[in-house]
């Protein structure tokens, strides 16, 4: 199913699926160690639950600036900067993981600049892919491998963050700074300037202010749903995942590579979705609100069945199926937004998008953790309820034309 164009950008797009993936790693492989870090700098869930959450709202207020910047000045000369901004940051936290006694403040200052260097470098990839190709169905079959990229970096990060902290529990942190040097050096290389750099630079800030005005006139309506739709996505992939890490540790009593492995299983069943459906959508935007629907019904319903107090396998049969319809919602949401926004303004219309999936990662640990440490049961309703919003949210706001089916 892959076209020309994207056999011939392999290498591209390689480099380009290392920044999501680098950038999962540095958030999400912090996820089960948290418990971890609350007993050695004797914190509570609450607090640890900031370290998540501190990262994504610096991101979530600059992803805008950043995709306007890639639209003016080129989407490289913002990503690389990005990228060792947040290489940066790692090295802050890991020093005061380190060196410090009361390391927290100085520890959230380093996933602060974290969250700058990833307001920059993953919600600019997106129109990058949109940029590299003309052809919809390859713009679908990229941004399906970049977000595959996103969710496998989600597979490996809690058995990747769970072996690191056998050896020193600030070891993931250190780490940081090395994937982002990797993935600095594949851009540097591999990633090439589109030709029509030149044209964007030369548009006004007030043209380009009227082109984003008009933009939102005219498609408004299908493409704040599409935003809200991330954020609820990634509220519940987050707010679970918090709650699993949690569980695993204090009332299944796995620890270590162990429990990355168990944690890991309903971010595997995602990942395989998110790369089937980005190799099947193509460019069918009424298939593309139908797999958006669908994904989020098949996400939502589990979740009504969760028992906190069932067996593991139970409980982790049901995330693996809630998993699968995420994996199906996410890729499916990038395609719609990439290739129904022109290319002059495309980075800063998926830059709002990021932003609101940033929200969503910013606000599911730290609610989902009031819900634990106030041992409120119905959490799981709550977040099968979200899904139940986002289906209404596409049935009845998400229109794409008849003849755009193809």
């Amino acid at each position: 199913m892959e076209g020309k164009n994207v056999k011939d950008k392999k290498l591209d797009l390689m480099a380009l699926a290392s920044i999501p993936l680098v950038m999962t790693l540095g958030n999400s492989m912090l996820i089960p160690i948290l418990p971890i870090i609350e007993k050695e700098i004797g914190i509570s869930a609450f607090q640890s639950s900031l370290i998540i959450t501190v990262y994504s709202i610096v991101a979530i207020l600059l992803i805008p600036i950043a995709g306007y910047l890639s639209d003016k000045i080129g989407r490289k000369k913002v990503i690389v900067p990005s990228l060792i901004i947040t290489g940066i940051g790692g090295l802050i936290s890991a020093f005061a993981a380190w060196k410090l006694d009361n390391p927290f403040i100085m520890i959230l200052i380093g996933r602060f600049l974290q969250g700058i260097g990833a307001s920059g470098a993953f919600p600019v990839v997106i129109p990058t892919v949109g940029d590299m190709f003309d052809d919809e169905s390859d713009v679908s079959a990229g941004l399906g491998l970049i977000e595959t990229s996103n969710t496998f970096g989600k597979v490996l990060s809690p058995i990747i963050g769970a072996l690191l902290a056998m050896f020193i529990w600030f070891l993931p942190f250190l780490f940081i700074p090395i994937f982002s040097g990797i993935a600095v050096v594949l851009v540097l290389f591999f990633v090439k300037a589109p030709k029509d750099q030149k044209q964007k630079k030369k548009q006004t800030f007030k043209k380009f202010l009227q082109l984003i005005k008009q933009v939102f006139h005219d498609n408004g309506k299908w493409l704040v749903s599409t935003f809200l739709i991330g954020c609820i996505n990634m509220f519940i992939l987050f707010g679970f995942l918090f709650h699993f890490s949690s569980l695993l540790e204090k009332q299944f009593d796995l620890e270590g590579v162990i429990k990355g492995l168990v944690l890991a299983i309903p971010l595997l069943f995602l990942c395989i979705a998110s790369y089937a459906a980005g190799k099947k959508i193509g460019e069918n935007k009424v298939m593309m609100k139908w797999a958006i629907l669908i994904g989020n019904a098949v996400g939502g319903i589990p979740l009504i069945f969760i028992q906190t107090d069932g067996s593991l396998l139970f409980l982790t049969v049901l995330l693996s199926v809630a998993g699968i319809g995420i994996g199906i919602s996410l890729p499916t949401l990038d395609a719609l937004i990439t290739e129904g926004i022109e290319k002059d303004i495309r980075g800063t219309v998926t830059s709002l998008y990021s932003s609101m999936r940033f929200l969503g990662v910013a606000a599911g640990p730290p609610i989902i953790a009031i819900f634990i440490e106030n041992k409120i049961d119905w959490m799981y309703y709550l977040l099968a309820g979200l899904s139940a919003i986002a289906i209404l949210i596409c049935f009845f706001a998400i229109k794409p034309e008849k003849e755009e089916a193809k």
